[in-house]
């Protein structure tokens, strides 16, 4: 008898999600689902609401109508503090909160020890950073990766990522990118906006494309034709 491959349980599901500002659609009428321990890429041309849909994911934005639900659970009926741990956001812009970067990597656990801290910033390349100095010292892309550290300390189930490569160099990037490959591997679940359209093919397992607020393909990243596949 052949090997049946059962698909990944549902993380997210997406049931008519639309988002309208000033009268005009932002999202309209999105329906589709995120797989658990997955990379799923959100993807399309600028303006097309992948940001917007990526803050929903964790209620920091709130759909006109339709309705997220997170392991079947609507969002509404979850405690909006305990979703945001379990379900972490990195913006591409990142706020820094605290004036030094051990206190930052601690500002969801205030108890985490040294050692915890230093594992986390070598986590993410940024080992060598003193962890006395200032987050407003650092790079754009230094302070993405504090965030990501940051997120991290709480121990999340799912991480999502805003351009999580826009501001670093290509080793950075790689780097960046070998993190949330080994945290798949562990078992977390990535929901990531990119408009590096290469390493999105190459890092995730779905992808999710959408033009002018509608879902418009979706699929593995070598079936879909935005991203050279199909």
């Amino acid at each position: 008898m052949p090997h049946t491959v059962e698909p990944a349980p549902e993380l997210f599901t997406l049931d008519g999600v639309s988002f309208v500002v000033a009268g005009r659609p932002i999202l309209d009428d999105v329906s589709d689902h995120v797989h658990e321990g997955h990379v799923t890429a959100i993807v399309g041309p600028s303006g097309s609401g992948k940001s917007t849909l990526l803050r929903m994911l964790n209620r920091l934005e709130e759909p006109t109508s339709g309705r997220i639900l997170f392991r079947g659970v609507p969002l509404p009926e979850l405690d909006v503090r305990q979703l945001r741990r379990r379900v972490g956001l990195v913006a591409q812009r990142p706020a820094m909160l605290t004036d030094r970067i051990d206190t930052e990597v601690r500002v969801g656990e205030p108890g985490l020890p040294d050692d915890a801290v230093d594992g986390l910033l070598a986590q993410v390349g940024l080992a060598h950073i003193e962890r006395e100095r200032h987050p407003s010292d650092l790079s754009g892309g230094e302070q993405q990766r504090l965030a990501l550290a940051r997120a991290l300390a709480v121990g999340p189930e799912v991480l999502l990522l805003d351009e999580p490569t826009s501001a670093l160099d290509p080793k950075a990037a790689e780097s960046v990118d070998a993190v949330v490959g080994g945290l798949v591997g562990a078992g977390l679940s990535v929901v990531l906006v990119s408009h590096d359209l290469q390493r999105a093919a190459a890092l995730t397992h779905d992808a999710l494309v959408l033009d002018g607020g509608r879902l418009v393909d979706r699929g593995d990243p070598a079936d879909v034709t935005y991203l050279g596949g199909g």
